[in-house]
């Protein structure tokens, strides 16, 4: 039977619901009603909106979609299939299953197609607000006349969860205050949450939240109104200076009969239900992952309109270059995550006769590298004069969207997460700041990036108990020690201002995401010009002050180093060797070969560890013979020479450890 244009949008939209509900049943877990309730939204989008080629995911100048409610999976699995993407029928059939490329939450790397990780409720959505920037700052950047090289939007689908997770409210403010007019997102409203009725937690009016953030908030009657869908999305394009909130009323589990209720949130609905589903839908009750000919005709029709829009674009690219081949080579470079030739030659190098915090020297590697590093972009949480970063000669991004400064205001985690969200863009290596014990604020975040292996940047000065008479709430005690155990994160905590210069260089070189805790404390300075700092950091760890043969080694990091290094000459004058090890970089160090740790750590020698942090993990290195100065209490509120003092960092107690420890106390 031949199907009209409405006949065979419903059969393409419940293939995609059926596919989603098989794909959970299968699996005995997941999330079925989102994927019910939502597929006209996922097949508008794929079908007939976004700029996108399946053949080629990864096309610069695509629209974005980002699933923020990543438990819906199944929802985008079945999209990206239908439209062409590199997923298999079998895929679908494996969701949750060990090995596939259908895991339970959407993950970036992992799924061609997948934009961002997701999972976690609201990133998303905050990492949308990333993209949307990284959006608008490189089409002022690259863009000139007749040449719009860059020039797409950031579409998502978010759930009442999304809304309650407090990153939203602080990426949706943010959204706003930029006035970001290329991102549109649907909210599945269906007054359904996995405790009950959204009534029970969830009684604000969010769309005159959105309202009074800035936003532009359109409402969908019915979520199976695909012209009511088409009509908002042509409404939420046409407003340009301000984000869209497409509100629509869907039914959760539509079709089943669970729908509107919580038990079809979370979890597989069983043989009857999924039968009665299909009945319902008008599909065979008894057969799984059914596919129509004509309705996988229609969704595959993307990918001939996919290739024909990027060809398109390859065409204007192409005159582009040849108009402006400075900018366009940078533009390909930038994409590629590659750095100028020669950028690091740029990078300064400190004189020992001035000592300097450094948060001070991170600020002046910053800017060193702003000329000959464009693609680095970012700010503060509403603290650059502390942070120190900002581009001097540069406007904000809020004034100029080709301006590099970005004020993120309060927002710790939305920041994290928007600076993850610009990463996975592309054509950014962009960064965050703030003060090293809010990075609580900004943990989840930093996971999802190592998670996700994008090249975010995270820098935290006020990194110890010498930030002083801010006292013990402004104090990090644990946190060096919780991110260095998040994997795939590489930590630095440099000692000196070379060696926060290494660090910054290394940071770009590694392309991965990266953390740097840097003092707001002045500290004397490596002389370079005598130590391979350099090389030293790009190992990790190095030997900062050696002798003939070690009794004792002493171990720091950051403004501890010089403790040890103090400490070596009074043990000298005791007549005690000590061989002092700055290890700025676990991760890199532990990236070492064993002949080369072993170099540096020289076993069977003692050791002792100075860091003004938790002293759980330092055992590894110390063994459980060796001793460790550090924090298993908080801070306090007091000059930081004399909290220093009280709490045992000091050079004497240094070398009295080393001494006890040596059997010479």
């Amino acid at each position: 039977m031949a199907l009209n244009g409405t006949e065979l949008d419903q059969l393409s939209i419940n293939t995609l619901r059926l596919l989603a509900v098989d794909g959970v049943e299968k699996a005995k877990s997941g999330h079925p009603g989102a994927p019910l309730g939502c597929a006209p939204i996922a097949y508008l989008l794929y079908h007939s909106v976004m700029k996108h080629n399946p053949a080629h995911s990864k096309w610069a100048d695509r629209d974005r979609f980002v699933l923020s409610n990543g438990h819906a999976s199944m929802l985008l699995y079945g999209s990206l299939f239908l439209s062409g993407y590199k997923l298999s029928l079998e895929d679908l059939q494996s969701f949750r299953q060990w090995g596939s490329k259908t895991p339970g939450h959407p993950e970036y790397g992992h799924t061609d197609g997948v934009e961002v990780t997701t999972g976690p409720l609201g990133q998303g959505f905050a990492m949308s607000v990333g993209m949307a920037i990284a959006e608008r700052h490189l089409a002022a950047t690259y863009n000139r006349p007749g040449f719009e090289v860059v020039n797409h939007h950031t579409y998502g689908l978010l759930g009442d969860g999304d809304l309650m997770e407090g990153v939203s409210h602080e990426a949706a403010s943010l959204a706003g205050t930029l006035g970001l007019g290329k991102l549109i997102f649907f909210y599945d409203d269906n007054l359904i949450s996995l405790d009950g009725p959204t009534s029970l937690s969830f009684t604000e009016d969010s769309y005159k939240r959105f309202e009074a953030y800035g936003w532009q908030v359109l409402r969908v009657a019915d979520g199976n109104d695909l012209e009511a869908l088409a009509a908002a999305v042509a409404a939420a394009q046409a407003e340009t200076s301000k984000p869209t909130l497409i509100g629509v009323r869907t039914i959760i589990g539509y079709g089943s009969p669970k729908a509107g209720t919580k038990n079809v949130h979370g979890e597989a609905m069983g043989t009857e239900n999924v039968a009665a589903t299909k009945k319902f839908f008008g599909f065979p009750e008894d057969q799984s992952f059914v596919l129509p000919e004509a309705a996988l005709a229609n969704w595959r029709s993307a990918i001939d309109r996919g290739k024909a829009a990027e060809a398109q674009w390859n065409d204007l690219f192409a005159r582009y270059k040849a108009a402006h081949p400075d900018l366009a080579a940078e533009f390909e470079r930038v994409f590629a995550n590659q750095r100028k030739p020669g950028w690091e030659k740029s990078i300064p190098v400190f004189a020992t006769d001035k000592p300097q915090a450094t948060r001070n020297a991170g600020g002046a590697v910053l800017n060193a590298l702003e000329p000959v590093v464009p693609e680095l972009f970012g700010g503060a949480a509403d603290l650059t004069s502390s942070t120190k970063t900002i581009f001097k000669d540069s406007p904000s991004f809020h004034a100029d969207p080709s301006g590099r400064n970005v004020f993120f205001g309060v927002r710790e985690f939305a920041m994290s997460a928007a600076v993850n969200g610009m990463a996975a863009h592309g054509g950014l290596v962009p960064f965050g700041s703030t003060f090293f014990v809010f990075s609580d604020y900004c943990k989840p975040a930093m996971r999802l990036s190592a998670l996700m292996g994008v090249h975010s940047l995270f820098v935290f000065t006020h990194d110890s108990i010498a930030v002083g008479e801010d006292g013990p709430t402004h104090e990090p005690i644990e946190h060096l020690m919780a991110l260095r155990a998040v994997p795939g994160m590489t930590d630095f905590r440099p000692a000196d201002a070379n060696e926060t210069a290494a660090c910054w260089r290394l940071a770009l070189e590694r392309n991965s995401p990266c953390f740097m805790a840097l003092t707001r404390q002045d500290l004397p300075v490596l002389d370079a010009t005598v130590l391979d700092v350099y090389g030293g950091v790009a190992k990790g760890g190095y030997v900062v002050v050696d002798v003939p043969k070690a009794d004792v080694i002493l171990i720091g990091t950051g403004s501890e180093l010089w403790f040890a290094v103090d400490a070596a000459k009074l043990l000298a004058a005791a007549g005690i060797a000590a061989r002092v090890i700055s290890l700025p970089s676990w991760k890199i160090f532990e990236e070492q070969t064993a002949e080369y740790r072993a170099s540096v750590l020289l076993p069977g020698v003692p050791r002792v560890a100075v860091e003004a942090g938790s002293t759980l993990g330092w055992w590894k290195y110390v063994g459980l013979d060796g001793a460790v100065i550090g924090l298993d209490r908080f801070g306090a509120s007091a000059p930081a020479k004399r909290i220093l003092m009280e709490l045992g960092f000091t050079a004497d107690n240094v070398a009295a450890t080393a001494k006890k420890l040596l059997g010479k106390a």
